[in-house]
């Protein structure tokens, strides 16, 4: 990545750097690129379910939403998102506003009642392991973290997991029971999962009978470009495969309508859907269905969620082209730095030289420029080449953007030409 530079040109960059760095810190900045949030604008586009179901509380098929029960969710938001999720409406949960409340939950139950197909419960089993695509999301390192689960690294590709790694591992090692996937514009770094990548998944030999694909596909409808990228559906593959309870496939509208009172989706065969139906009906007695029938109404059908996302799309892409065109101005030709180009998603990834992620952190935070910890799209926070930075464009204004980012470059600029002059 790093670009050789004359010993004078060396000090010059430094120098100015230095300065850049100074006039930054002197402009007393306070701005946030920590999480990828919807903005207030992308809320607003929501707003209209505040005023929903209205005087109505009956869903289609004349159920009171207003009372106890339906554990599985609203047959109708169900059918509205079994296109989108790629699960059949039938094999399809609507749950409450978190599907890291719904992988959270897979997990306990997992380690606590005894999965389909597994001869006992994870928790009286001496080891269990996930593996861990990376870069990743951090929550759902913390989610293995705090069960004790061992968390195995594996390298990204540009078609998802390097799958000759996920395939020997799982075919070894029995205490390998699952592995977290973004399948589509993946958190942090865009990736969208290739046909051959899903049917390698869908197929591989695995040494634990119940091994389970976590499929996070929180981002199936989150496009940035006039060509939305389709991936296979990863539950059908795994049915064609003989393998049809293999896939846990989640998602949810928290990126789409209200992020803090969406709904949250959960997919899988038939067997594992009765056995999180069964364990869920022990802490509940049913989802929030005025919701439900509030998204309803709002989204009607597939075509009103792309519809939707479109206006999302609108508000979004103008952010990540300016973090595009800021970061090609400012460490083009540099060598400093690469990134990556998401056509959907929320997150764009900075790649600086081995060593100064941290410094690079560091040196924004005393600017007023808050990032997400270097390391956290790492298991237990620790990136062995401390390279790799998570941008979250999506909830600053435009012009508060472009001054975090315009920051950003001077401080991977600053750290970059020291670490050369050491």
């Amino acid at each position: 990545m790093t670009t050789e530079l004359s010993p004078d040109a060396l000090t010059g960059l430094l120098e100015r750097a230095r300065q850049d760095y100074q006039d930054l810190v002197g402009r007393g900045l306070s701005l946030d690129l920590t999480r990828g949030k919807p903005a207030p604008e992308q809320l607003d586009l929501s707003a209209d379910l505040l005023s929903l179901p209205g005087g109505r509380h009956t869903s289609a098929n004349g159920t009171d939403v207003r009372n106890y029960g339906g554990l599985q969710g609203l047959p109708e938001l169900r059918e509205i998102f079994a296109e989108v999720l790629q699960v059949p409406a039938g094999q399809l949960l609507a749950a409450g506003n978190s599907s890291l409340e719904l992988m959270h939950d897979c997990l306990v139950h997992a380690l606590l009642s005894v999965l389909p197909g597994a001869e006992s419960r994870w928790v009286d089993q001496e080891r269990i392991a996930f593996l861990c695509p990376i870069p990743g999301y951090d929550r759902h390192f913390a989610l293995c973290e705090r069960f004790g689960i061992d968390m195995i690294q594996v390298p990204m590709t540009a078609e998802g997991p390097d799958m000759e790694v996920v395939e020997r591992l799982v075919a070894e090692d029995p205490a390998i029971k699952g592995i977290w996937c973004v399948p589509k514009y993946s958190n942090p770094d865009g990736v969208c999962y290739s046909d051959a990548t899903v049917a390698r998944l869908a197929s591989m030999n695995t040494a634990a009978a119940d091994f389970r694909i976590f499929w996070d596909n929180a981002y199936a409808a989150h496009h940035l470009t006039d060509e939305p990228v389709e991936i296979a559906g990863l539950l059908a593959a795994c049915a064609e495969a003989g393998n049809p309870g293999r896939a846990f496939v989640f998602g949810s509208t928290s990126k789409i309508t209200a992020a803090g009172a969406g709904v949250a989706f959960f997919g899988s065969s038939p067997a594992n859907v009765q056995w999180l139906l069964g364990n869920n009906a022990k802490r509940s007695i049913g989802p929030d269905k005025v919701n439900q029938l509030r998204h309803v109404l709002f989204l009607r059908d597939a075509d009103g969620v792309r519809a939707h996302m479109e206006r999302q799309r609108a508000v979004l892409q103008p952010k990540f082209e300016t973090v595009a065109r800021i970061l090609d101005a400012e460490l083009g030709g540099t060598g400093l730095a690469t990134w990556t180009s998401p056509k959907g998603g929320y997150f764009v990834t900075l790649e600086v030289p081995d060593g100064c992620a941290k410094e690079v952190v560091r040196r924004a935070a005393e600017a007023g420029i808050v990032l997400t910890p270097a390391g956290a799209t790492h298991p237990y926070g620790d990136d062995p080449r401390d390279a790799v930075i998570r941008i979250a464009p999506s909830y600053p204004g435009l012009a508060e953007l472009e001054q975090a980012i315009e920051g950003l470059t001077v401080c991977v600029r600053l750290a970059g030409y020291e670490q050369q002059a050491r």
